[in-house]
């Protein structure tokens, strides 16, 4: 694995878009990790544009809605022309009016359609760069699903499409209808459901793999040493790794991913970011974060080479399946077992 600039570009997908090798995630700087400084997430946002970045994500279900609103007033104020960033959005997911955690499925022709008019509408833009239908919930043939995003871009509406926690029959099914350009789902060294097929799929492909959560939501840079860390309103609570017992168990772990970036003079984000990207050069993480000094960080793993001596000491100390407890509490977990 080389190490590689911010301001690099790889292809998305067989598209012509030119991605950075590292995407910034916006969810947190308006949704599910506690209190957020407005101010400070436009700041980290064009920090990162200006360190020579520019794939963002988002999606309609962040706020709901209120991170396209704040990412599409990033970008004007940035004032960078279009061709400055490559923005990322999804739908599918409808959110609860009352209880933020509950939410549920729309996979329709009509409800896709209708989401894409209202997303460009809130980012201020002709159109989306990468599409995604957030999570697959069958009730729509995937077949359907993918002629009715080959519509959006025959319409000019958005520029290429992906999909969000779906496994190889499905994108393979996707992918023969329209091409997809990028396959999202959660990847670290504590949740590696893709290596069981999808990390190879999207490389016969040429599907680009963007993993979410490759800090583990957090818990590999070292930093959360306690439930108390969390503000009452964090989705982290809620989860099954990140309680009780399974926190305890967990933190172990991380623990373990310090020992190892402190071998490698860099630290635990680093190496953990690092970890993740040496698994593929199809693949564009998107850790998020709220702060420009967490951003700095972040980039600065783009100069962490990791070896192959590396690589098996990390396997021995930090095995696959290693972590306790589900990922989501149900049913957001029954939406990715299918996959």
């Amino acid at each position: 694995m080389a190490t590689v600039a911010l301001s690099d570009r790889v292809q998305l997908g067989q598209t012509a878009l030119r991605i950075s090798p590292l995407g910034l995630g916006c969810m947190g700087m308006s949704d599910f990790y506690g209190p957020s400084d407005e101010t400070e997430s436009v700041a980290t946002l064009h920090r990162f544009l200006e360190a020579g970045g520019n794939f963002l994500d988002t999606a309609d279900a962040y706020g709901p809605h209120t991170n396209e609103v704040l990412v599409g007033k990033a970008l004007r104020s940035a004032e960078l022309g279009r061709d400055g960033f490559v923005l990322a959005t999804k739908c599918g997911i409808v959110r609860d009016p009352v209880d933020i955690h509950r939410r549920g499925f729309n996979n329709s022709p009509a409800y896709i359609r209708e989401c894409c008019d209202a997303s460009l509408k809130r980012l201020g833009l002709e159109a989306i760069d990468l599409y995604y239908l957030h999570r697959f919930n069958g009730d729509v043939a995937i077949e359907e699903i993918a002629e009715t995003f080959g519509g959006l871009i025959r319409a000019g509406k958005i520029r290429s499409w992906g999909l969000s926690e779906v496994g190889v029959k499905t994108l393979r099914r996707a992918h023969e209808v329209t091409p997809v350009a990028a396959l999202q789902s959660e990847y670290s060294l504590w949740t590696r459901d893709p290596e069981e097929g999808e990390l190879a799929a999207c490389a016969e492909l040429g599907v680009t793999f963007v993993p979410y959560s490759p800090l583990g939501r957090g818990f590999l840079t070292g930093r959360i040493r306690t439930p108390a860390d969390f503000a009452a309103d964090d989705i982290r609570k809620t989860m099954p790794r990140f309680q009780g017992e399974n926190f305890t168990r967990n933190l172990a772990l991380a623990d373990r991913v310090v020992e190892l970036a402190h071998g490698k003079g860099c630290t635990p984000g680093q190496f953990a970011l690092a970890w993740v990207r040496s698994h593929s050069t199809h693949l564009v993480p998107i850790p998020g974060t709220r702060r420009r000094s967490n951003l700095e960080d972040l980039i600065g793993s783009l100069r962490v080479t990791l070896l192959p001596k590396d690589l098996v000491e990390i396997e021995a100390m930090f095995p696959r399946a290693a972590a306790v407890g589900e990922r989501y509490a149900s049913p957001a977990m029954k939406a990715v077992m299918g996959r």
